[in-house]
């Protein structure tokens, strides 16, 4: 049985871990004993990692805000490794008892006798890529709802047609420690806030909605007169852009992705392709293509979690792999898979920090963070100019993928028809069907004009996590449009 020590902060490490030790009631040598019982069976490797997540919502319906709520969840997991088998278990406490069982479940895929040398710890030094001014925990109340109400009240007083909005401020602050079996020791706090809106306007007896939001890993100054006038003004945009919009004819044609939000697409259909579980179990159409050309020269598909306050940003990853850049495809060539720190292991090479989870209940696997495309050389205007007959697709919603053949289906709430080079008549409630490879290897022209989507996305894959996406606007040769 372990029996807690009182340790001496200063004799320890000397880095910032020891706030976060003291909060989850730990110590070293409680750490080197829980990862020496989770291979005492063997194993390869053994890490520890410990959460604490503190949520809270406030929503408004009705005209007022008159919802919030909160919670916390608290715990830690314990991952045992050999070769490709796993053991998993947590518990919803930091009592060492609890944590030397949890230990032992994890240690149980191996059978036999294990022996471990003495672990010398190593701090994990990251870039801190969240910047905070003012933490949401100090953030009051009373101090949070004006700005709900003042984006209802926006939103009402641009259109006589909202006839209803819903608003919802939601923020969160995760403590992250880690520790594993190779001495690295680290830590992360991560923020993140999030505003979404819904606009429900009526003109002549037909109702449309629309639904956004912004999302970002920063303080409650995140929160600011710019992003209410912001979100107000493209809600009421988009609803009402939809009153002369009509669903397009169906059929096989060009289509213009817009910049920013279609990127969306370019994370379902193509990245999770990308993923090194997926490839290393060869159920990815892309698992014989590592190092092969693609698509066309000049395309660049990246994997991001260095980008600061972006939501898909990461200091370090969920296995304390620091947080990177990745060129998924450079140059037109399949450069590299998302790895985690087990699919690295088995291509021999290192892992490239996603290995994410949704909680200490999961495991970690390979995930996206923010997906993007960067900009080519041409404008939008040169794009939809090379179309005769077409669609330039804007807003997408939502969207079914299969990963191993990677075809998809999309829905687009909005975009316009594109008739002899120009963009013409309104549309909505549309289809896009293709196959994510042969969408990228159709994809002939690029545009100049890349952004980020700062919406809050959030990517199932067995568990959630948030992530982010963008692109420039591209040209794709051929896709089929589902209409009337």
């Amino acid at each position: 049985m372990y029996i807690r020590t009182n340790f001496n902060i200063s004799t320890t490490l000397n880095n910032p871990l020891y706030p976060l030790m003291q909060h989850f009631e730990v110590d070293l040598p409680l750490l080197q004993h829980l990862i020496q019982t989770a291979l005492y069976k063997g194993g390869d490797y053994a890490d520890l990692y410990f959460e604490q997540s503190d949520y809270g919502e406030l929503s408004l319906r009705d005209g007022a805000v008159n919802q919030v709520a909160a919670h916390t969840d608290y715990g830690m997991g314990v991952r045992t490794c050999l070769g490709e088998q796993t053991g998993y278990a947590y518990t919803e406490t930091t009592l060492p008892a609890d944590m030397m069982r949890a230990s032992q479940t994890a240690a149980t895929i191996v059978s036999g006798d294990g022996t471990i040398a003495a672990i010398t710890p190593k701090y994990i030094d990251v870039p801190q890529r969240y910047p905070i001014l003012v933490p949401l925990e100090t953030y009051a109340l009373e101090a949070q709802m004006p700005w709900l109400q003042r984006l209802h009240d926006t939103i009402c007083a641009a259109d006589p047609r909202v006839n209803k909005v819903m608003a919802r401020l939601a923020h969160s602050t995760n403590k992250i420690l880690f520790f594993n079996s190779l001495g690295e020791f680290g830590w992360d706090i991560r923020p993140m806030i999030t505003l979404s809106v819904s606009c429900v306007m009526e003109h002549k007896g037909r109702i449309e909605n629309t639904t956004l939001s912004r999302s970002m890993r920063m303080g409650a100054e995140f929160l600011q007169p710019e992003l209410v006038e912001e979100l107000a003004r493209e809600a009421v945009a988009r609803t009402s852009f939809l009153f002369e919009a009509r669903q397009p004819k169906g059929g096989e044609m060009a289509v213009v992705m817009g910049s920013g939000g279609s990127g969306i697409l370019l994370h379902e259909a193509i990245g999770h392709a990308f993923e090194a579980d997926f490839n290393r179990k060869q159920t990815s159409i892309f698992s014989d293509k590592l190092h092969r050309q693609i698509c066309r020269k000049g395309i660049n598909v990246i994997d991001d979690g260095t980008l600061s306050a972006s939501r898909g940003a990461v200091n370090m990853d969920d296995e304390g792999v620091p947080g990177q850049k990745t060129f998924m495809v450079q140059d037109g060539v399949l450069h590299s898979y998302l790895h985690d720190r087990m699919s690295a292991s088995w291509y021999k090479t290192e892992p490239t920090g996603n290995g994410r989870r949704e909680s200490f209940r999961y495991m970690p696997i390979p995930r996206m963070r923010a997906t993007y495309m960067e900009n080519g050389t041409a404008s939008e205007a040169d794009l939809i100019a090379e179309v005769k007959k077409g669609v330039f697709v804007e807003h997408f919603s939502n969207g079914q993928v299969q990963i191993g053949a990677g075809d998809f289906t999309f829905y687009v709430k909005s975009g316009y028809l594109i008739e002899n080079g120009k963009r013409t008549q309104p549309i909505k409630d549309l289809n896009i069907i293709g196959n994510g490879p042969q969408a990228l290897a159709d994809i002939e022209m690029v545009a100049n004009n890349g952004r980020m989507d700062n919406s809050s996305w959030t990517c199932g894959k067995g568990q959630s996590c948030p992530v982010s996406c963008g692109m420039p606007s591209v040209l794709v040769r051929k896709l089929t449009v589902g209409g009337v």
